[in-house]
């Protein structure tokens, strides 16, 4: 995916989110081998969201293997030990797809997963 698609995907993964009661904390964080799409609050609860946007769902969710699982769960222990307010915070990492519409006037279709990885 190129960088300006996925940046676009990211963009309406924050939208949905905020439309769904989160708070963006922050966006494309790059820590060591990992980068977090999007760290985001609701209510209690702190997800480290990551956001594919490929052509269609089943090439989105292949690419979310065992070593990217890794990288994700790397950065965010990363992030935690960064940001020490939110050490007692329950965490848990989501998944969201964006597939681009089949026609052009239509906007692209979001699908969130929660709770992705298990620890």
């Amino acid at each position: 995916m190129s960088t300006a698609k996925g940046k676009k995907a990211e963009s309406v993964a924050c939208v949905y989110l905020e439309k769904n009661g989160y708070t963006i904390i922050e966006r494309n964080r790059r820590l060591g081998r990992g980068e977090l799409d999007i760290i985001a609050l609701k209510g209690e609860i702190l997800t480290f969201v990551e956001v594919k946007g490929h052509k269609n769902r089943e090439s989105s969710l292949d690419a979310m293997h065992t070593d990217k699982q890794r990288r994700m769960i790397s950065a965010a222990q990363t992030w935690l030990g960064q940001h020490a307010d939110y050490a007692n915070t329950q965490c848990r990492f989501d998944l969201i797809v964006v597939t681009p519409a089949t026609i052009k006037i239509l906007s692209p279709r979001v699908e969130h997963l929660t709770d992705i990885i298990r620890l």
